[in-house]
């Protein structure tokens, strides 16, 4: 059998694997290896590197003088649609002040500095797919460190173009829309394009840290695609869900008061963390039931 041959019937078999089971499986694992529990150790990461992801964010947008108002914006747009309104004022309060303070002679810094910080939780979300796998970190601790702010910055960048891309072609539909006359229809579908092109961004993020993130031996792109799906499907699902269960039932702030926006923004990132962790387990799954199918052993007895 040919190579090309070979990889085309490992791809293909991808489909036939025992849903039932493989489901089965990865429920067993989020008692087993206390899945809940790594969500909440993941969304307190989470909470010490966000803020200094968005500061490593502002301080790019500060590359680029005329557009940086827009990026923020655009950038902020994001997390409007997906937080609930206090945890959002929240972090458009704390992104406000932190562009305020990125500019000048800092900025060369401020981006490494920031930069550092935020792989941390890339770094923690490393170490929990090693759990779902079920492997030993052999990786120095430099290394780890420097793939996870290898994922940070690559992330960081492929939403900066994003961004840009939405602001380039924006302004492109408005000049048209002046010289030809569009219909107003036009514009409001154009911008509903943002969802389509933040549920890409989700999945690409997430595809990037399954596959390039865990201590593996063994990576095939094919092995990630589910958990990458599911893991997007279900964070938007869980956000948006979140956001209107708080809509009729606000009782963190009846609770916590002022704090409420804190814990509301806390119980947001555990829901991303739930979300990361069953889909990097169906990954794991999908990888084992693969590699040991009966099939495989059959091809490398010929």
């Amino acid at each position: 059998m040919s190579v090309i041959a070979e990889r085309s019937t490992h791809v293909s078999r991808l489909g036939d694997l025992p849903a039932r089971e493989i489901a089965a499986n990865v429920w067993k694992a989020v008692s087993a290896k206390c899945l809940f529990g790594k969500a909440s150790e993941l969304a307190f990461d989470f909470l010490f590197a966000l803020f200094p992801l968005i500061l490593f964010m502002v301080t790019l947008f500060g590359l680029f003088a005329g557009r940086t108002a827009e990026l923020q914006h655009g950038f902020l747009a994001y997390f409007a649609d997906l937080l609930p309104p206090l945890a959002f004022q929240l972090l458009q309060k704390t992104t406000t002040e932190l562009a305020a303070s990125a500019g000048g002679g800092k900025l060369t810094f401020g981006i490494l500095v920031s930069a550092w910080f935020a792989s941390g939780g890339v770094a923690s979300m490393i170490s929990a797919l090693n759990v779902a796998y079920s492997v030993r970190e052999t990786r120095s601790w430099l290394r780890v460190r420097t793939a996870a702010l290898a994922l940070t910055v690559s992330i960081a960048i492929f939403l900066l173009v994003a961004l840009l891309l939405v602001f380039v072609s924006e302004r492109a539909l408005d000049w048209i829309g002046s010289h030809v006359g569009l219909h107003p229809l036009l514009f409001v579908l154009w911008r509903a394009f943002r969802w389509p092109g933040a549920i890409f961004f989700v999945l690409v993020s997430y595809w990037l840290i399954y596959f390039f993130g865990p201590n593996l031996t063994e990576r095939r792109w094919m092995w990630t695609v589910p958990g990458s799906v599911f893991g997007a499907a279900v964070w938007l699902a869980a956000s948006a869900g979140f956001r209107i269960y708080l809509h009729f039932f606000n009782t963190y702030s009846a609770t916590y008061g002022s704090l409420g926006a804190v814990m509301i923004l806390l119980a947001w990132l555990y829901l991303t963390a739930l979300a990361f962790l069953i889909g990097g387990e169906i990954n794991a799954e999908m990888q084992r039931a693969e590699q040991n199918a009966p099939y495989v052993g059959m091809r490398r007895k010929k």
